[in-house]
């Protein structure tokens, strides 16, 4: 079964990582679901001040 979702491997330091996995914890989501967050936000805030991103 495909889910459609693209794959994307991150290589960061551990105490990095350990501190997403505190944050993510807190807010009660998975790493993978805090980092999408994360993202978003972030696409957010950089259309708001560039305008929209527009992707093929």
């Amino acid at each position: 079964m495909s889910d459609h979702l693209s794959r994307y491997t991150l290589r960061i330091g551990s105490e990095l990582l350990d501190k997403l996995g505190y944050i993510a914890e807190y807010e009660g989501r998975t790493k993978n679901k805090e980092l999408e967050q994360m993202i978003k936000k972030r696409i957010r805030e950089f259309e708001a001040e560039h305008g929209t991103i527009e992707v093929e």
